[in-house]
């Protein structure tokens, strides 16, 4: 069976994390033959640095990679052909699917969501207005009701051998062991966070605090922060008070997983590293990405809901609280947040089991694919 994946990218390494990650796994646990179209190979080859973004077309991990670009090119439509995110297909793309035969298994991947109303419309069929087409609503989330989340085969299980042994992280990135004292955050988030509150809480700290920033991520806010006058060099360790802040190379996916593995807490945005972080099973905060109209906190609203569910009344009060302030530039309370983390970190590894339990994304739309060929 041959899979096309087509991914406009938007939130740099969001979008094309889930599809890259997702197209590794429908070939090397599926065997299937993919084609990864996407439109900007920039952004790709930073999470997977033996792309070669000058290339049209190439092979990586067992996946075809093609740069998407207009006019588009005759290609022979795929078996299935999932179009990640709303990015639209090429109309000549669409106009060959009407001609194959058997008819391609169209899917609308849509963005994750823990809204009660995506459990009504997952793998809903949306017929074309004038072709012979149906294209089906795939919808990820957090029950078996939805299409579940990326989840590689024995992913939970490499991450408790790693931590159970963090040595090797700190000596890839040439750094010292964590003090036994100190909390390690790992800081990915948008340039609209208020990241300047957060840093002053941190240096703040009754105890040390080391927080690891991918490099590029809201540069000129933390330069401005540590009074800089060019950008934080990922050698140098800036010491205010109680916080080390250091600057990181941008890693790859595998890498970047070991990264949310080995730290205490992680801030999170997007999508992709969002569910990266779930699996860490670490506390973490998500900011989600910023919507016209605030349209994007209903969504950040309800997985705070469910995610918070068996906790005690103050953890989860707390959690919402951050989560609220970290997405709408309010007055954070590190003190408050962390505090709970006994029982936030013990909720983290209960969420990710129980998340676990559920099929995942791959297998879900493998299985929904074959059964409407």
């Amino acid at each position: 069976m041959r899979w096309d994946i087509f991914c406009h990218v938007i939130d740099n390494y969001g979008d094309i994390g889930i599809c890259w990650r997702l197209a590794c796994q429908l070939t090397a646990e599926f065997g299937l033959s993919v084609r990864l179209l996407v439109d900007d190979l920039g952004s790709m080859q930073r999470i997977c640095p033996e792309i070669n973004r000058d290339l049209a077309a190439q092979h990586a991990h067992g996946v075809e990679i093609v740069r998407w670009i207009e006019p588009f090119p005759d290609l022979e439509p795929a078996d299935v052909v999932i179009e990640a995110f709303g990015c639209e297909l090429p109309p000549r793309y669409v106009a060959a699917m009407a001609t194959v035969s058997p008819r391609c298994v169209w899917i609308n991947l849509e963005y994750l969501s823990a809204e009660q109303w995506v459990k009504g419309y997952h793998g809903l069929a949306s017929p074309h207005p004038g072709l012979p087409l149906i294209k089906y609503f795939f919808f990820p989330g957090f029950s078996a009701a939805t299409g579940g989340v990326i989840r590689e085969s024995g992913l939970l299980a490499r991450r408790d051998v790693s931590q159970i042994n963090r040595t090797e992280l700190w000596q890839e990135l040439g750094m010292a062991c964590p003090a036994p004292d100190e909390t390690v955050v790992s800081l990915f988030c948008y340039d609209s966070a208020p990241i300047k509150d957060l840093l002053n809480a941190w240096a703040g700290s009754v105890s040390p605090v080391r927080c690891l920033l991918p490099e590029g991520v809201a540069s000129a806010q933390i330069a401005k922060w540590a009074g800089k006058s060019g950008l934080i060099a990922g050698n140098v360790p800036v010491q205010h008070g109680n916080l080390t802040l250091q600057v990181i190379p941008f890693l790859p996916q595998e890498n970047y997983d070991h990264l949310l593995w080995a730290c205490d807490c992680n801030f999170v945005r997007g999508e992709d590293s969002f569910v990266r972080a779930q699996w860490a099973g670490r506390p973490l905060i998500w900011q989600i990405y910023p919507q016209q109209e605030n349209a994007h906190l209903p969504k950040l609203e309800a997985f705070v809901d469910l995610y918070c569910q068996g906790m005690t009344m103050e953890a989860a009060e707390v959690m919402r609280s951050f989560h609220l302030c970290w997405n709408n530039q309010c007055q954070l309370n590190w003190a408050d947040f962390w505090q709970h983390r006994k029982e936030l970190q013990h909720h983290a590894m209960a969420w990710s089991g129980k998340l676990a339990r559920i099929p995942d994304l791959a297998s879900n739309l493998v299985n929904f694919c074959r059964s409407r060929q």
